[in-house]
C-alpha cells in the first residue's frame, strides 16, 4: 500500500502530509492539531467534572438525610430519657436534667470544634509560590 498504509491503520481522518509541504504548513498543521487536542481535553475535563459533581451532590444529599435521621434519633432518645426520669421524679426536674445534659454536650462540641478550626490554615504553599514570581513577569503599572 504505497503512500496510504499507515494512514489507513489510524483512520482516514488524519491529515495527509506531503513531502513537499513547507515548514510553515507543517507548523500550521501541528498548531491546528494541538489546538484540537486542547479543546478535546478541556471538553473531557468538563464532562468528568460534571459527572463527579453529580456524584458529590448525591452523596451530600444522603449525608444530609443521615444527619436529619440522627437528629430524630437523638430527639426520641431524649424524650425516652425524659419519660424514664419522670417515673422517679417530677416531670419538670426530669426535663431540666435532659436539657442540662444536652447543654453540656453542646458546650463540649463547641470547644472541640473551635480548637479544630484554629488548626485550619490558608493556602500557604500558593502564597509562597506567588511571592517567588519574578518581577519581570508581573505587570508594570509604572508606565
Amino acid at each position: 500500500m504505497p503512500g496510504g498504509g499507515a494512514s489507513a491503520a489510524y483512520g482516514d481522518d488524519r491529515p495527509q502530509v506531503q513531502t513537499t509541504s513547507s515548514l510553515g504548513e507543517l507548523l500550521g498543521e501541528v498548531t491546528k492539531d494541538l489546538s484540537t487536542l486542547m479543546r478535546q481535553e478541556v471538553a473531557l475535563a468538563k464532562a468528568e467534572m460534571k459527572q463527579e459533581a453529580t456524584k458529590a451532590g448525591k452523596g451530600a444529599g444522603m449525608l444530609g438525610a443521615a444527619g436529619f435521621a440522627g437528629y430524630m434519633v437523638l430527639l426520641f432518645l431524649s424524650i425516652t430519657l425524659l419519660w424514664a426520669l419522670d417515673n422517679v421524679m417530677d416531670t419538670s426536674l426530669a426535663a431540666l436534667i435532659v436539657a442540662v445534659l444536652w447543654a453540656v454536650i453542646g458546650a463540649v462540641l463547641f470547644v472541640l470544634g473551635r480548637a479544630q478550626m484554629k488548626k485550619v490554615r490558608g493556602p500557604e504553599q500558593t502564597m509562597e509560590t506567588v511571592k517567588e514570581v519574578p518581577p519581570a513577569l508581573k505587570p508594570n503599572t509604572g508606565r
